[in-house]
């Protein structure tokens, strides 16, 4: 397995820029001496975000004279920011440069941007967004969450094949389980790519069990990987996402109301510490961008630097996985069989 050598950081993406990304690179740096960070991106605005006693060793800048705004058009991105912190960062993961880049800034623009440098790999259509979300039983893989607004059965097939791929990468031997997502789970349910995508998927000789709804993303035991579109799959994770602010704010307002509640509050405190570390999106911050010629981590755009530090470990343990490489031969190996047959 190849082991973590460099891993490339756009430091100016997202909405807090080198404020977040400067200290969670040094964190992160001290706690593993085997990874090598460069920090991407306007030289004098990143050495004012230094500590006083300057980098560890194993962390280096590379300037980069343009930043890639948020609210940009991916088109104007990837014409016209060519020296831009994101567009610096993916051509050192082309050049062989960095083995990864982790990045908090536009969705968009990032995807567009790696797709155009990195290419994808052959045999995949389109890249998909994959990230873990917190259950009951464990944590749920989540596929397509915003890459491809419309998928065809075939893009959902090989967005399976990815996603299994990484699960059984990060989380161990064995065959993850993977459901599509529909609005029911009778057979006559769905739209008409959904259905052609279950028939598919039950030939596939991955470990398929059928449709799932949303409910199971959190509550199914044994489930791992759920797959959907682009467009589904964003709408249930910024609505997971405002759920649990919501609860959190009900919660903090009820122990505020009066006298007794906030005595109630301070002896539950251990318990509501412990959900909290639960449900935390922190602690799950960090997409994969897979399908991809190389490893693309995206970032939450408001991530804090302990956010953008657990980003910066799924970028690690994807390189010491060789993520790209099980992709590349996994989907060769569907190509094969699909020509065969």
């Amino acid at each position: 397995m190849p082991v973590c050598r460099t891993i490339a950081l756009d430091a100016m993406g997202g909405d807090n820029g080198p404020s977040v990304v400067v200290p969670a690179a040094i964190s992160f740096a001290r706690k593993h001496a085997d990874c090598r960070l460069l920090l991407v991106g306007q030289e004098e605005e990143l050495k004012k975000r230094l500590p006083g006693q300057g980098l560890p060793d194993n962390v280096s800048l590379v300037h980069a004279s343009q930043v890639v705004g948020m609210d940009e058009p991916p088109a104007s991105a990837l014409r016209g920011k060519k020296d831009s912190s994101m567009r610096v960062a993916i051509n050192l993961v082309k050049s062989g440069e960095a083995d990864a880049c982790v990045s908090a800034g536009n969705t968009g623009a990032l995807m567009a941007t790696a797709r155009f440098v990195l290419k994808t790999i052959p045999g995949v259509d389109r890249p998909a967004i994959i990230t873990a979300l917190p259950a009951v039983d464990g944590r749920t893989w989540v596929l397509d969450l915003g890459a491809n607004i419309d998928s065809s059965a075939e893009h959902l097939l090989q967005f399976a094949i990815m996603g299994n791929e990484l699960v059984k990468a990060v989380e161990g031997p064995g065959a993850p389980s993977i459901g599509l997502l529909n609005i029911g789970t009778e057979e006559i349910k769905g739209i008409e790519s959904v259905k052609e995508a279950h028939q598919l998927l039950r030939n596939s000789g991955l470990n398929y069990q059928g449709y799932v709804e949303g409910d199971d993303v959190y509550l199914r035991k044994g489930l791992d990987i759920v797959v959907t579109d682009g467009f589904i799959g964003n709408v249930a994770l910024k609505s997971s996402e405002g759920v649990a602010k919501m609860i959190r704010t009900f919660l903090t307002r009820e122990f505020k109301r009066n006298l007794f509640t906030r005595l109630a509050a301070a002896m539950a405190l251990p318990v509501l510490n412990g959900l909290k570390r639960r449900i935390d999106p922190r602690r799950y911050n960090g997409a994969s961008l897979l399908g991809l010629r190389g490893i693309v981590v995206k970032s939450h755009g408001g991530a804090d630097a302990f956010a953008f530090e657990n980003a910066i470990g799924i970028a690690r343990k994807e390189v010491e996985a060789g993520i790209a490489e099980r992709i590349s031969e996994s989907v060769a190996e569907r190509l094969h069989q699909k020509a065969s047959a």
